[in-house]
């Protein structure tokens, strides 16, 4: 006995609740493609509870109530999807040139190293709020919501003037371990010859950390997904550092025009398959810093300036854009600092010409 499906005649008979039901199984690109398609997908994708649900897929930590109250204010779901998916891409690093770094501070007045005062004056700590997911081998490991920035309070303290740092994690204990697909480790000399474990978690970990002012209603998401690089067994053998981040503007902030936001994620190890126990990794540090060309931590005063900024500039949904932005700047800052070399080991070698000469001297006349 065959059966015969009716006929469609057109994407107009079908039903609104059947579109629904296709689009809310989409992720978010997929769902803005879709809504591409024609007027009646084009009309469903406006629907606020889809793009909840492709936040709360992307990025867990929006499924609290208080982080959903947040994002209808700086507009909606839809909005804050198209603002925080696509990565930061910052292509305009200026080309090196030392003169131009050498300025750097002593020929900036007041006004100019610490900008507009008025504008300044105008962001306050407490308006930006950290949404940070991490994820390996795209399970869950950490969901975290930070409201304001840690001991930030009062205009004259200590954090203005100070290197600008957010440490996130508290006293919640995040692990790996053979479960969640980490491979075990029999010795640690063992990894430090074959690097199994350093890759894996190169290559398996995701970082997403959204910054959002909650004045101005803009987001971002300051991270780059997947790792940057980093150090193994280091500052210990335990330990494995990696690092995530973006390119961020700072024209009219600082003299270097632009800033790195660094991303530290720090595991070590606490258990391997030698102690009897599965191997065990154990996050030990979770922080944003920002740096600047040389190397050295901006205060707080201009990392919130330069968040501010960060929040409006240029973004590509292409991966490979932010990681050649990325690339851009370490290349510019590695020219920077060889050139510091070698006009430094250029003044070693005259200050001990100098000296030479001033003991040749000094024998000639008294001999």
């Amino acid at each position: 006995m065959t059966t015969s499906m009716p006929k469609v005649e057109s994407m107009a008979s079908l039903s609104s609740d059947l579109f629904y039901d296709i689009l809310r199984r989409l992720d978010g690109a997929t769902l803005a493609s879709a809504a591409c398609t024609c007027a009646a997908l084009h009309s469903i994708s406006k629907e606020e509870r889809l793009w909840e649900n492709v936040c709360a897929s992307t990025w867990p930590s929006t499924k609290s109530e208080d982080v959903k109250s947040l994002i209808a204010v700086v507009g909606g779901f839809k909005k804050f999807y198209a603002d925080c998916f696509p990565l930061i891409v910052n292509k305009e690093v200026p080309e090196f040139n030392l003169t131009d770094y050498l300025k750097y501070p002593e020929e900036w007045d007041e006004a100019e190293y610490y900008g507009d005062m008025e504008e300044f004056e105008s962001i306050s700590p407490s308006d930006f709020v950290s949404i940070v997911d991490i994820r390996y081998k795209d399970k869950t490991v950490c969901s975290k919501v930070l409201w304001g920035i840690p001991n930030a309070n009062g205009v004259n303290g200590w954090f203005y003037n100070c290197p600008f740092r957010i440490d996130l994690l508290t006293n919640d204990e995040i692990t790996l371990s053979v479960s969640d697909g980490i491979p075990p480790i029999t010795s640690m000399e063992r990894e430090r010859k074959d690097g199994k474990l350093w890759q894996d978690l190169r290559n398996g970990l995701q970082l997403s950390w959204i910054v959002v002012n909650r004045r101005i209603k803009q987001a971002a998401n300051l991270s780059s997904w997947n790792s940057l690089g980093g150090q193994r067994h280091w500052p210990t053998d335990n330990d494995f550092l990696v690092r995530f981040g973006s390119i961020l503007p700072a024209k009219d902030i600082l003299p270097c025009q632009v800033v790195e936001c660094i991303l530290i994620m720090k595991f070590r190890v606490v258990h391997t398959e030698v102690d009897g126990n599965n191997t065990t990794l154990k996050l030990t540090e979770l922080s944003m810093q920002l740096g600047d060309m040389e190397g050295a931590h901006v205060n707080g005063r201009n990392s919130l300036l330069v968040l501010k900024e960060a929040l409006s500039c240029h973004r590509s949904k292409n991966y490979s854009e932010a990681l050649e932005s990325c690339h851009l700047y370490s290349k510019v800052q590695s020219e920077l600092k060889e050139e510091k070399m070698r006009n430094e080991s250029r003044l070693d070698r005259l200050c001990i010409l100098s000296g030479i000469a001033a003991f040749v001297t000094v024998c000639y006349y008294f001999l």
